[in-house]
């Protein structure tokens, strides 16, 4: 009877550690990777994932395909900057921090003198996103601010960029 109650306990124990073993060896749940392609000047229905036959766009197919499409999405304004500011921020124009494609002015076209920066401490979703663990990057066109501003895609949340941060100098490209 004896041998039977310490190979129960023993047992139990054995299960129990089991268990804990079990519950924190798991792994977090992996997040999902995020890509989000915001290009100017492109409408709804030129890519072939939205019915457009013309133009081959086989590699944006497959990631529309693989993940998801935003169907009923439009940009906040027309104009490059502001559209881009209130991406970035989720504000609508009517709170945005820029409204224009404001040049800072005092440079020739063929020097990169850049836009009004978005403001220090700017809510932005790369911020956001960086907060939650994610490593994050732009690519392209910036327009909100040059390296020495405020509004240097590094300082706005951005772990990498690659591109012009002058939109005029994307323009003339």
């Amino acid at each position: 009877m004896k041998y039977l109650k310490i190979t129960s306990f023993v047992f139990c124990l054995f299960f129990q550690l089991l268990t804990l073993h079990t519950v924190f060896a798991q792994k977090q749940p992996r997040k999902p990777n995020i890509i989000y392609i915001y290009a100017d000047d492109m409408g709804y229905g030129e890519l072939g994932s939205y019915g457009q036959k013309k133009i081959k766009t086989p590699n944006l197919d497959k990631l529309a395909q693989e993940g998801i499409r935003f169907t009923k999405h439009y940009t906040s304004t027309p104009v490059c900057a502001p559209a881009r500011c209130m991406l970035l921020t989720g504000r609508h124009g009517g709170h945005s921090f820029i409204r224009g494609n404001y040049e800072m002015g005092g440079f020739p076209d063929d020097k990169e003198g850049g836009q009004m920066p978005l403001p220090e401490g700017t809510v932005t979703i790369a911020k956001v996103l960086k907060n939650a663990g994610y490593v994050t990057g732009a690519f392209g066109k910036w327009g909100l601010g040059m390296n020495n501003t405020t509004g240097d895609p590094n300082k706005q949340g951005f772990d990498y960029f690659y591109g012009y941060l002058d939109q005029k100098q994307a323009h003339n490209y």
